[in-house]
């Protein structure tokens, strides 16, 4: 039985094996004829020891990086050297992506990360790479790496007898000083002056590492501003927010952009919304009062001696005070709307920005009366408008405008509208007939050079407004009568209280009442 089946299996051994197409997919078909053998031999260890001797004396396949290097095309025949070829192709495009982690994650940063010891490394090399192209930074030998500085020793020199080099060495010294500056901020740019050899004097140094310092601290005191204060076309986030504020609670619709910047606010344009207690116009101006001091630092002599605000400003740090300026420019609106003098209306304050109606129309501002093209007639009429609202000003609203020009002032619907009252004082103010005598000066030369010949002049002018009657040959005498007056009442104001005016009947200098006499 078993011979039987012995000879069956010979039989299928012949018929299936006695030929075998060999075909290689990257070469030529060949075919090789396979002698037939039974069972018997298969399983003998004779033919295992033959077929091992066989399997050795297999000829080694060509080194794939030799044939690389010698610029040759290799033979794609043998699948051992494809294999080589595409392990290669592999091994490169791993190296690529280790760069590219190894990069991202290093940045800018003076202390790197290398993945050198994680690379495959091949001598092979594209053809089409150049030497210009090589990355330095990859490689473990940086030809444009800069020396370490020479240091002495611990003991404090070097060499012997006549070559002896210290510490305080001139080239030593010139050499540690330039080492030293990578120690310097980040945002300071030093240069190469390792790989320059670069020698600086401890004088230049230590002038250096100052100004390092200065910029340091300059630097976070500008960042700290930028973060806390407004500054030109720009506002801080607690500005932001309260702007955010008013229109989420419906008093603006939006905000649309600035108007026009100064030295004490910015002015933006809004719609306005709606509230419960008073109508809101259509057009809206945001004033927001500047939180830095360094434009207007002189704004404090408007305020300290107003007895309105005077013992309140005494208790108030210098931010603080931003807030009282707005609220001192709503109170002198309110006066003047009293006295139907044309002015914005307050709509609503807000710690330091202030609300008001738009002098204007189409989200385009009136124009300033120094802008406005007026003919003889209008500017005439202006003239006249100016006086009556300056003298209203001061003996109805009890107020000095202090910065009354023709920046100040705008032409809209054929009258002028009076602006900017935060500065305004009262007349009892210690400085308030100079501030008055100023304006009065800008007013008479601004219509004067405009055409008007009925304008008056800047005393008489000053007259008119005030109701007193000085006199003098010069600007320095009618200066000096009005700081005389000023002193008298200020030496009364502190005896008794407000002070008043009266004219003597000879047209002297005015004499002072007491309020309780």
């Amino acid at each position: 039985m078993l011979a039987k089946g012995s000879i069956m299996l010979d039989c299928i051994a012949i018929s299936s094996f006695e030929y075998m197409v060999l075909q290689s997919p990257w070469g030529a078909t060949t075919t090789k004829a396979v002698s037939p053998c039974s069972l018997a031999d298969v399983m003998s260890e004779q033919l295992a020891k033959q077929l091992d001797e066989e399997s050795n004396a297999f000829p080694d396949s060509p080194d794939v990086n030799a044939a690389l290097d010698a610029g040759e095309e290799p033979e794609t025949d043998c699948d051992l050297m494809l294999a080589q070829m595409l392990q290669m192709q592999f091994d490169k495009e791993f190296d690529t992506q280790l760069r590219t982690e190894e990069k991202k994650l290093n940045g800018d940063s003076k202390l790197s990360i290398s993945f050198e010891n994680y690379r495959m490394v091949h001598p092979y090399e594209d053809s089409d790479s150049s030497e210009d192209e090589v990355d330095w930074q990859d490689t473990r030998h940086d030809p444009y790496k800069a020396d370490k500085p020479t240091t002495t020793p611990r003991k404090g020199f070097t060499g012997k007898g006549k070559n002896i080099t210290t510490k305080h060495d001139e080239v030593v010294c010139g050499r540690k000083n330039t080492a030293r500056m990578d120690n310097f901020a980040p945002e300071i740019n030093v240069g190469d002056g390792l790989g320059m050899d670069l020698k600086l004097s401890n004088q230049v140094y230590n002038s250096l590492k100052q100004h390092c310092h200065s910029e340091q601290r300059r630097s976070a005191r500008l960042h700290d501003k930028k973060e806390h204060s407004t500054a030109e076309q720009a506002v801080d986030p607690r500005t932001r927010l309260l702007m955010y504020k008013m229109v989420n609670a419906g008093v603006l619709e939006n905000i649309n952009g600035c108007i026009s910047t100064g030295k004490e606010s910015v002015v933006f344009h809004a719609d306005g919304g709606s509230m419960e207690e008073k109508a809101v116009p259509d057009e809206c101006v945001l004033k927001v009062f500047k939180t830095t001091l360094n434009e207007f630092k002189n704004r404090d002599k408007y305020i300290k001696d107003d007895y309105r605000f005077k013992e309140r400003f005494s208790k108030l740090n210098p931010r603080k005070i931003i807030r009282l300026w707005a609220e001192k420019e709503m109170h002198n609106l309110a006066r003047m709307k009293k006295a139907d003098i044309p002015c914005p209306e307050v709509v609503i304050l807000k710690k330091h920005i202030l609300v008001m109606s738009f002098i204007g129309k189409d989200h385009v501002p009136a124009p300033k009366l120094k802008e406005a093209m007026l003919g003889s007639e209008d500017m005439n009429r202006a003239y006249y408008q100016v006086l009556h609202m300056m003298q209203q000003l001061y003996h109805e609203c009890n107020l000095v405008h202090a910065d009354l020009s023709e920046y100040n002032m705008l032409w809209h619907q054929g009258k002028v509208w009076l602006i900017d009252v935060s500065q305004s004082i009262e007349p009892n103010h210690p400085h308030g007939l100079e501030f008055l005598f100023r304006d009065c000066r800008n007013v008479s030369t601004f219509f004067q050079k405009g055409g008007v010949s009925e304008a008056m002049n800047v005393y008489e002018l000053f007259n008119v407004v005030s109701g007193l009657q000085l006199s003098g040959d010069s600007e320095a005498d009618f200066l000096a009568q009005i700081e005389a007056l000023e002193k008298m009442n200020e030496d009364h104001v502190q005896r008794r209280g407000k002070k008043t005016y009266s004219s003597t009947s000879d047209g002297g200098p005015p004499l002072l009442h007491h309020e309780d006499d």
